[in-house]
């Protein structure tokens, strides 16, 4: 019985079992390593993303049925619990990434001997090192974008009926540059906590804090403080011009006519006769305000993305130089 042994043809396809993987080497090593932790993350930001385009589409409905702009939709926000979900989402997502991703990034391949292990290979510290912040990065910045861009697209054709004013955090953060900016300063400093602890869960202790103080004290302080604020006088007992609606009020004075600025309760005394004689003595005539304009919103944000972006590279030149330079 004879056999016929068939050639196969120059050029042709390979068996499935021998095709080369879209990842090989370190990069597929680390997604499979982060496999549980990347598959959640982008979950997490689909259903986010989902949830973002269906409130939109209920909020238009919604203002449709109400006539608006021609007439006013009263406070459609208020009490949305779908809206208090996804910026819920939205401000957890960085102390997501900083705790759970970047904190056991580097702990804990150190905690567990991964690292010595690798590193032993055909592979240098710095490419084990790259591949991991590789992974990570990427992920804080294709959640960060997507989300940034949906929110974006849901909040400013609208945000007249949004209850947040567009300085609170909930909606500048979350919008534009700064989330992604966010979410990859936070992973970093993660990460560098991560590599000076070198036990996971110190590590995310650590990582949940700095979070924590990051975003809740901190980063408050330094928002409004990112634009130059402008100042308005007008007289006293009117209304601000209707140009105002969307400005961000820093502070606010009363004022004679000379220019001469008074803290805003000089005259606050209890009897209308004690408050008109103090009115009459220091010769005010105007209130004036301290403001920070919409118009400026874009600009801030640019900077907040470049302050947290510089921080991000910074502590990444740190992590890198620790990993270099110290026994794993």
């Amino acid at each position: 019985m004879s056999t016929t042994v068939t050639e196969k043809p120059a050029g042709s396809a390979p068996e499935t079992g021998s095709r080369r993987r879209l990842l090989h080497g370190l990069p597929w090593l680390v997604v499979r390593q982060h496999r549980t932790a990347l598959v959640c993350i982008l979950g997490l930001t689909l259903l986010c993303a989902f949830w973002i385009v269906y409130e939109r589409h209920q909020l238009i409905q919604l203002l449709d049925a109400k006539g608006w702009p021609e007439k006013d939709a009263g406070q459609p926000m208020e009490n949305n619990r779908g809206y208090e979900y996804v910026t819920t989402i939205l401000g957890g997502l960085p102390l997501i990434l900083a705790v759970f991703i970047g904190a056991p990034l580097i702990a804990g391949d150190q905690e567990n001997g991964t690292a010595q292990l690798v590193t032993t290979q055909s592979v240098t510290r710095r490419q084990w090192l790259i591949a991991k912040l590789a992974l990570a990065y990427t992920l804080a910045l294709v959640s960060g974008v997507v989300l940034s861009v949906l929110f974006t697209w849901w909040w400013e054709p609208y945000r007249s009926v949004f209850l947040s004013d567009w300085i609170d955090g909930a909606i500048f953060d979350n919008t534009g540059p700064v989330l992604p900016a966010f979410l990859l300063f936070l992973t970093a400093a993660g990460v560098t906590i991560g590599v000076l602890v070198r036990r996971v869960l110190p590590a995310m202790v650590g990582a949940f804090l700095f979070t924590i103080i990051t975003t809740m004290f901190i980063w408050d302080e330094v928002r409004v403080r990112l634009g130059t604020t402008q100042m308005f006088t007008y007289p006293m007992d009117s209304e601000l011009p209707a140009r105002f609606d969307d400005a961000y009020e820093v502070d606010r004075w009363v004022g004679s006519a000379d220019g001469t600025l008074y803290g805003w309760g000089t005259c606050a005394e209890a009897t209308d006769k004690a408050q008109n004689a103090c009115i009459k003595e220091h010769g005010i005539v105007n209130d004036v305000i301290e403001y920070l304009d919409y118009s400026q919103m874009a600009s801030m944000q640019w900077i907040a993305a470049g302050i947290l972006l510089a921080g991000t590279a910074l502590l990444t030149a740190f992590t890198l130089w620790r990993v270099s330079r110290r026994p794993l």
